[in-house]
């Protein structure tokens, strides 16, 4: 099982942003390539009133603010320069969807789709996109607006492709904001497999790869919700990543580069499931030789020597 794409966190609100320009972007993705890497995802084109580019609709819609650089262009620009796939991330309000007002996080989305298309869809790395609403459980209307949001990137793009990358609701999925790493229970097997059972049927149309986060539950409950995950997926026609975090949940300190014996655990349990392939969130804070983390240099040198092992 390998590392063979990453997302782009530019637009977080949880992690350190690394101030970066061009050229250190520019190495960041040549040792992404050199890992083997071969797409990139942003997280989110904007979250709040902080965008990747200058979205006429989000700053005339939700006072959002102009950014100093289109970074969509730029990651396309170098997306296409190491030759890797590139897959456009969604909005984020943090307020309507997350308020129940999945409709207008909807609508909102799918102006936005129409004027990312006219502006960035004739760059030939863009593959596909990215549905950044993250949700554990079949709560509101979320079916919806998966399907809907699905449908509208797809309908616009010349039925490009589309991915989502969910969470488990389990032991470890706690907020980010207290020092504590996990609560005394999560969501069982069984509920999980029905929600996710529920979620599928009703968006496997406009859905077409899914790579469920794996930091949210316990080491050993891995194997068991991976092959469910494996197991739904295939049911409904929905291709298998998995989404292999590169940060450490253990840790009271939110959030550091992972040991590299629990990120090589983990992506032998996706081997193991079947998975297709694995992502990560993310390389350039986590895995990164020019991290602001220093550690993370090391996990990239402790991956490296993984690679060549599989040679």
């Amino acid at each position: 099982m390998k590392i063979r794409g990453t997302f782009l966190d530019e637009i977080s609100h949880d992690i350190p942003h690394q101030n970066w320009g061009r050229k250190e972007w520019d190495q960041d993705f040549a040792y992404m390539k050199q890992a083997g890497i071969n797409s990139v995802i942003l997280i989110r084109s904007g979250y709040r009133k902080w965008l990747t580019y200058p979205s006429v609709i989000l700053m005339g819609r939700e006072g959002a603010y102009q950014p100093p650089v289109d970074l969509v262009k730029m990651f396309l620009e170098l997306s296409e320069k190491y030759g890797m796939d590139f897959y456009f991330g969604l909005y984020d309000s943090g307020r309507y969807w997350v308020n129940g007002d999945f409709r207008k996080e909807l609508d909102l989305n799918k102006l936005l789709v129409e004027e990312v298309w006219q502006a960035y869809g004739q760059m030939p790395a863009f593959k596909g996109w990215y549905i950044s609403q993250e949700c554990s459980r079949n709560t509101g209307t979320i079916i919806d607006m998966y399907a809907g949001l699905g449908e509208h990137c797809k309908a616009v793009s010349g039925q490009l492709t589309t991915l989502i990358s969910p969470y488990i609701d389990g032991v470890k999925n706690i907020s980010q904001y207290t020092s504590e790493t996990a609560r005394t229970s999560g969501v069982s097997l069984k509920k999980h497999e029905k929600d996710w059972g529920e979620i599928f049927a009703g968006i496997h149309n406009a859905i077409d790869i899914v790579a469920f986060q794996d930091g949210h539950i316990e080491f050993d409950e891995l194997d068991d919700f991976l092959q469910v995950n494996k197991q739904l997926a295939d049911k409904y026609g929905i291709r298998s990543w998995t989404n292999s975090e590169t940060f450490d949940r253990d840790m009271p300190i939110k959030f550091l580069p992972i040991k590299w014996e629990k990120l090589l655990l983990k992506l032998l349990a996706a081997k193991r499931a079947g998975m297709e392939q694995a992502i990560t969130f993310e390389f350039s804070h986590f895995m990164s030789p020019q991290s602001a983390y220093l550690q993370a240099g090391h996990l990239y040198n402790r991956y490296q020597e993984y690679l060549k092992e599989l040679e």
